[in-house]
């Protein structure tokens, strides 16, 4: 007998075509885009190496997904913050999200 599940559970759906573009207009727009910026294009940059060695686009998948989650947060990091609250307790974003199988 087994101890793995029969069905795996179905991977998130693939980003549009387009989406890596249209994340990075936003992150320009965004106040910290003077460090996001050059963290996203070396995120992209990795990953497009990655997906080259690998022939998947699953790491480049995975940098849209991290950057929407980071940018879906910020505004909730951002009131957290402002509120006075005590952040150094805090967690690495890639513990809090799992890593890539």
């Amino acid at each position: 007998m087994s101890a793995q599940p029969e069905h795996a559970p179905a991977p998130p759906p693939a980003p549009a075509p387009a989406e890596a573009a249209q994340l990075l207009a936003r992150i320009r727009t965004d106040r910290r885009a003077e460090r996001w910026v050059p963290a996203f294009e070396r995120d992209w940059g990795k990953a497009l190496e990655d997906s080259r060695h690998s022939y998947s686009l699953t790491p480049l998948h995975d940098v849209v997904r991290t950057w929407q989650a980071r940018l879906a947060a910020a505004p909730a990091v951002d009131a957290f913050l402002t509120a006075g609250r005590d952040d150094s307790g805090g967690i690495a974003l890639e513990d809090a999200l799992g890593g890539r199988p």
